[in-house]
């Protein structure tokens, strides 16, 4: 018998079958194959790599943590129905992190006064959500994690954003291959209360209406925007020519003088002239973007593919102020994103960018004549020397050993025979050209690396 972990939290037990196991992964998540995980740590390499070029330190936090961490700010979609929970053996409800946000909001509210700011944090780890399946989401899923804590004014929002264009340079995306939307939740928060007059529960249907806009048919859009508006509104169809407006509108411009007059629009305004002089190319105004999370309080942001065969967000992020104050310390400011690695994969596949992966093996020792001890001598000296070498060691034919390291993608074989051990030189083969040479142990080692 088996407990079964269920979503919303509630366990059952039930009977374990040993003789029909499955051995396909758990419905959301993936294997990574040596192939795969090659992918995965390529993209992982280039994130770290950007990330570390701005300072950001790298830290780890736990895959569970208290309901309620989840709960408090990050909105009742994602802690009631996304949230894979349990009970622990000492009663306490806990939930597999669905996001790092609120773990390292924490993780600063715990040392809050021993932290040196700006705080700049970073990392990438694995995460659960129990939602659909579908291209580019996933159950469990990879992200690199990057935030700054205690810069108050827009210059920590600048370095998120412009490390978001580093990330997709650095990836080799060229500048009509994405865009980065932008908005603000005050300004959105003013367009809700003081543009359309909603209150908050109809504000927060709009919100999360607008988040889903280019997820539903234009219609079903309408029809929904008309049920929240027949509340509040004596004219119903000038509010509907009012929503229809701010959503055309492509520049800060565009927005009606209301709007415009806000402190929220003069401060995006700031910020995409400064995002310029940083050289960020690919910045642009989205009256639409929401960001689901209801702890944003300003900034907000999400990086687009603009290919058709993968038009959608690949990541996002924003202003979180005051997240860090609901764990009993004094508020802090923060500004993050979170790239996630099967989106980045989607990117780089359709564009062609992924480069050509071998085996992590330099060289793949071919064993002749039964001369085994060689092999291993020659592979002990190649790594003493930092050279990756696999040695075959299954006594088969020499094709056999052939087509295994031409299928482990080994760039070259070195020959081990009578003839070889006898002279002290190797034949070294390029694997993909099948070009030749006859090298003895130094100048293998100079040739290999």
């Amino acid at each position: 018998m088996t407990v079964s972990l269920q979503p919303n939290g509630k366990n059952e037990t039930i009977p374990t079958d040993m003789s029909a196991l499955s051995s396909q992964p758990y419905k959301g998540t993936r294997d990574y194959y040596p192939e795969d995980k090659k992918r995965q740590n390529y993209i992982f390499s280039v994130w770290r790599n950007a990330v570390q070029r701005f300072g950001y330190e790298e830290y780890g936090a736990p895959t569970i943590e208290p309901l309620e961490v989840y709960a408090a700010k990050s909105g009742q979609e994602l802690a009631n129905e996304q949230t894979y929970t349990f009970t622990d053996r000492g009663g306490r409800v806990v939930a597999i992190r669905p996001e790092m946000t609120p773990s390292v909001s924490r993780m600063v509210a715990a040392r809050r006064q021993e932290l040196a700011y700006p705080a700049r944090f970073f990392s990438i780890a694995n995460f659960m959500r129990y939602e659909r399946p579908q291209r580019g989401r996933e159950r469990e899923f990879w992200q690199l994690n990057v935030d700054i804590f205690g810069v108050d004014t827009m210059r920590a929002d600048i370095e998120i954003l412009t490390i978001a264009d580093t990330i997709m340079k650095d990836f080799g995306a060229k500048l009509d291959d994405y865009k980065i939307r932008i908005n603000n939740r005050q300004l959105i928060n003013f367009v809700m209360a003081g543009y359309f007059g909603l209150d908050e529960v109809q504000g927060q249907a709009m919100v999360k209406l607008l988040d889903r806009k280019d997820k539903i048919t234009d219609q079903d859009f309408v029809d929904q925007a008309t049920l929240i508006f027949d509340a509040a509104s004596t004219n119903l169809f000038e509010e509907l020519n009012k929503l229809k407006a701010l959503i055309a509108a492509t520049t800060i411009d565009e927005l009606p003088e209301e709007i415009l007059a806000t402190q929220a629009a003069t401060d995006l305004k700031q910020l995409f002239d400064a995002l310029a002089k940083a050289g960020v190319e690919t910045a642009v105004f989205d009256m639409t973007l929401m960001r689901g999370l209801d702890y944003y309080t300003g900034t907000v942001f999400e990086v687009f593919d603009t290919h058709p065969d993968n038009n959608r967000s690949l990541f996002g992020g924003g202003r979180y102020d005051g997240l860090v104050g609901l764990f009993g310390a004094e508020p802090i400011s923060a500004v993050g994103m979170a790239p996630g690695g099967t989106m980045m994969e989607n990117f780089l596949e359709v564009r062609g960018l992924l480069p050509d992966f071998t085996s992590s093996a330099a060289a793949y020792i071919v064993v002749i004549d039964g001369q085994n001890d060689a092999a291993d001598s020659l592979a002990k000296f190649l790594r003493e020397k930092d050279i990756n070498v696999e040695v075959d060691i299954t006594e088969r034919k020499l094709d056999k050993q052939l087509k295994t390291a031409v299928k482990k993608a080994v760039p070259f074989m070195i020959f081990v025979g009578k003839n070889e051990v006898e002279t002290g030189e190797f034949t070294l083969k390029n694997t993909v050209t099948g070009d030749e040479q006859k090298l003895n142990f130094e100048d293998l080692v100079d040739a290999l690396r």
